[in-house]
Order: C-alpha cells, then structure tokens, then sequence
C-alpha cells in the first residue's frame, strides 16, 4: 500500500512538469526549417548547406540544428521556441 502512495505522489509531482517539456530534436529542426521556408520563401533557393540541414532533419537532426539556427541568425530572424 505504501508503494502504491508513492507512486500517486510521485505521478501528481511529475506530471504537470511533462507538459512543459521540450520539444524533440527532430520536432525542433521542422520547426527551424519551416521558420527558414516562411522567412527565405518557399520558391527561393536555400544558400549555402541548408537544404541538406533541411533534408537532415529526419534523419540526423542534432546535426541539422546548428546550421539551421545560424542561417536564421545570419536573416536575423529571432529563432522559434522549443516548447
């Protein structure tokens, strides 16, 4: 019965904080890729390694995430939030 308590007390005290979680890498580099898109337009041609950042996001977005961040920084565009 006392694990049974502790697990409720346990679930009341965590449960809340999940909801503010961050969001995962690849959900984050869509997000990026997208704010690039809305900002650069969807007909003009991504400079540099951005279209392989974008086409990583699936695939290997920890990687993708910096190049993305700092083409939006370089537009001086302010990056989305991650939650």
């Amino acid at each position: 019965m006392k694990t049974l308590y502790a697990i409720v007390i346990s679930a009341s005290i965590v449960l809340p904080f999940a909801a503010y979680a961050d969001m995962s890498d690849t959900d984050y580099c869509n997000k990026l890729s997208a704010t690039y898109r809305s900002v650069v337009g969807a007909n003009a041609a991504a400079a540099g390694n951005v279209p392989e950042a974008m086409a990583g996001c699936a695939t290997n977005p920890k990687a993708s995430i910096p190049t993305l961040e700092k083409a939006l920084q370089d537009n001086k565009v302010s990056l989305p939030s991650r939650n």
